[in-house]
């Protein structure tokens, strides 16, 4: 059983010490969200976080009456509510590399007609921020919002990449699979994450996702960088001189990404 902490955790900062009841706020709507489509019910709840399931259904009747947690119409049933997505709305408006960098993404979708993505780095996930979709093919897992192991794929071992060995944000091995062709294994990742850095973009070969290749490159207008942008395209029409256009068209957006960014100064420094 996983308590409270288990999901975020009540975290002091700077010498503040954290609040129990906003900790168990945020490990709920978190747990609610990683469930998606699945709405849970209150043991199940009380059970995850280890909360009394008194004070569990006190919670959740107050984030219901506040918009972030909604319930079917037999009481039962909870799931995260619509405030959620007005907040996440929020921050990818209020982000001034989002509002930069989108234009930039229907530029390099138009000119390779593959999907492509801007996510961030989120401890050892990463977070998409956009996406523009291919009209040949899907890619649920790349809604805004949804994270992945950044081990597992092309954003993600862009930007670890950027970061010394000794300070990557990764869980013990072995790491969590994906696919069969995912890094499970620490030395296995270092060992790519070396290729990365000579090369200067990631290669995810059906790591994510059977059947799709990936092309990152990180953002550096941060240091480390946090943002990475790349382009996944179906191995079965992935050619040599296809494979070579997308790295250039890549690199290109990349280069006039953060040529440009450097002038949306004046926002506050986030961390």
């Amino acid at each position: 059983m996983r308590g409270a902490s288990g999901v975020r955790g009540v975290r002091g900062v700077r010498g503040v010490r954290g609040v129990k009841s906003a900790g168990r706020t945020v490990a709920l709507l978190e747990l609610l969200a990683a469930r998606g489509d699945r709405p849970a019910r209150l043991d199940e709840l009380a059970e995850e976080l280890d909360v009394p399931r008194s004070s569990m259904y006190q919670l959740l009747q107050t984030l219901i009456d506040c918009g972030w947690v909604r319930s079917d119409t037999t009481g039962s049933l909870y799931g995260i509510g619509i405030h959620a997505l007005l907040t996440g709305t929020s921050y990818l408006d209020s982000d001034p590399h989002v509002r930069v960098v989108r234009p930039y993404l229907d530029r390099a979708s138009d000119a390779l007609g593959e999907t492509i993505h801007l996510a961030r780095l989120d401890g050892p996930d990463v977070v998409y921020l956009a996406t523009r979709e291919s009209h040949e093919y899907l890619r649920t897992i790349s809604r805004v919002g949804r994270r992945i192991p950044a081990h597992a794929g092309a954003l993600g071992k862009a930007l670890l990449a950027e970061r010394p060995d000794a300070e990557l944000p990764l869980p013990e091995d072995p790491l969590a699979a994906l696919t069969d062709n995912t890094h499970t294994s620490r030395a296995t990742l270092l060992a790519d994450l070396a290729e990365v850095r000579a090369r200067g973009y990631s290669i995810d070969r059906e790591e994510t996702v059977t059947g799709i290749a990936g092309f990152g490159f990180a953002l550096r207008y941060d240091s480390p960088a946090a943002d990475a942008i790349s382009c996944s395209v179906p191995v079965a029409r992935l050619s040599e001189s296809h494979e070579a256009q997308v790295i250039a068209v890549m690199r290109e957006m990349r280069r006039e990404i953060e040529s440009v960014l450097p002038s949306a100064s004046g926002a506050p420094d986030w961390r």
